[in-house]
């Protein structure tokens, strides 16, 4: 108890010491809004944010939690106008550099040395920072690798790489799916939508060797890869997934694999620690870790996605916000969760200290893995080709939302038999072409 109770007063000292010095008399009374999406970590973060409200007096901390897609349109409004409706903003490593270049966000400077930036995962700090300078701090951020079923393996005699090709994942789903008791080869997001199929798809065409663009913005996506990449995911959804894919995304899948009903798995890192949760998962007994797939190259294999927070320059208090900012990703709050939750809900993926932490070590067999996705994440080096751009899943330009999205949407007309392989690519390449046109990157 005596150990406990030191640990609390820390975590709370922590919290006032972490953010920038504020006069207490010009913090009086002052409530800050938190626009968030609906996900656990961020439920997590309301429950724990009485300490840090007790550790700044006449600071009070009020969240706006939207879905995903209804935030992402409503934070873009606010803060492409200035209105000021919010003062921590989440978004991610998409947004972020963007909205930066816009003179959108509040720097992240004069961070105390508590905050000890150099714990942050590099890939992870890269993807929130222009030119050095931190603009947004992490607060969850993941990688893609696959799940399968040990016990299911082992009866087929099958054996899993560290890093399987998309053709052994095909070989395995065929061998592996059992219709007589409800056990599907594979799941994989069919949800239409740049953050939800695409997601995965775009990492799938990077390991067929695709990629977007050529060097001169020029669209490739009726290439031989994109078609290989195409037709393998088509043969995978359709012949050895669940039934409806199209109206399958991360959450659907998740449960799915939890419950026993899928082999194998290729998406998230941060599903790690429910599906190896006993309390939630059927199969976390069963459950093994390998690498993202490929095919002809490892280069974009494996995507870097970041939820972080971040400040816009139209925030009404921006001092208060950056202190809960700072707070809310350090170090002190991760070991404040682990305290009352337990390790294996701590957010991942963006700090060192956390991976090298003996105790979540000993709850979590999948930590070196899913490190070792985000730290090989290399956004700069995305393709085999050479490429204008940076991102692995998705493309850093303000164009990318719409592309990605119709995208997405014929890559489930594809999945669901509305139309061919080539019919989907071909209407991708023309609006696609039609999209980069309008907007002067090519004529």
């Amino acid at each position: 108890m005596e150990t406990q109770i030191m640990k609390w007063a820390l975590i709370v000292t922590s919290a006032g010491l972490i953010g920038s010095a504020m006069a207490g008399s010009a913090l009086a009374d002052t409530t800050i809004t938190v626009a968030t999406v609906n996900n656990p970590d961020m439920v997590t973060l309301q429950k724990m944010a009485g300490t840090f409200e007790k550790a700044n007096p006449g600071v009070h901390v009020n969240f706006v939690t939207l879905p995903e897609n209804e935030l992402r349109q409503k934070i873009t409004t606010d803060i492409a106008s200035g209105g000021g409706q919010y003062d921590v903003i989440t978004v991610s490593n998409y947004e972020t550099p963007i909205w930066a270049k816009n003179d959108w966000l509040r720097p992240m400077s004069d961070l105390p040395a508590a905050y000890n930036v150099d714990d942050l995962e590099p890939t992870v700090r890269k993807g929130l920072s222009v030119d050095g300078t931190l603009y947004a701090l992490p607060f969850y951020a993941e990688s893609s690798m696959t799940y399968y079923r040990k016990d299911l393996f082992k009866k087929a005699g099958l054996d899993m790489p560290e890093r399987p090709t998309w053709s052994q994942i095909e070989e395995y789903a065929a061998k592996l799916t059992d219709a007589s008791n409800g056990t599907y080869g594979i799941c994989l997001r069919g949800l239409p939508g740049w953050g939800q199929n695409m997601a995965l798809f775009g990492t799938m065409v990077n390991g067929f060797g695709g990629r977007w663009f050529d060097q001169d913005w020029n669209a490739q996506l009726t290439t031989p890869a994109w078609k290989n990449a195409a037709e393998t995911y088509k043969t995978l959804v359709t012949k050895y997934g669940p039934p409806g894919v199209t109206s399958n995304g991360f959450t659907e899948s998740e449960t799915m694999f939890s419950n026993g009903q899928c082999a194998m798995w290729v998406d998230s890192t941060v599903a790690a620690s429910y599906v190896s949760d006993p309390k939630v998962s059927n199969v976390a007994d069963s459950v093994g870790f390998a690498q993202a797939p490929y095919q002809k190259t490892t280069n974009g294999t494996n995507w870097l996605y970041a939820w972080a927070l971040a400040v816009p320059k139209s925030a009404a208090h921006p001092d208060a916000a950056q202190n809960f900012v700072s707070w809310a990703t350090s170090e002190a709050y991760i070991q404040q969760v682990a305290d009352e939750k337990g390790w294996l809900g701590v957010p991942p993926g963006t700090r060192k200290s956390t991976y090298e932490s003996a105790d979540y070590q000993q709850v979590a067999p999948f930590s070196s893995f899913v490190q070792k996705a985000i730290e090989t994440a290399d956004t700069s080096n995305p393709t085999a080709d050479p490429v204008p751009y940076t991102g692995i899943q998705f493309i850093s330009i303000p164009q990318f939302q719409a592309i990605g999205t119709r995208v997405g949407q014929l890559l489930a007309g594809i999945a669901s038999g509305q139309m061919s392989v080539d019919q989907g690519l071909e209407q991708a390449q023309q609006f696609t072409t039609r999209i980069m046109e309008r907007s002067g990157y090519t004529k």
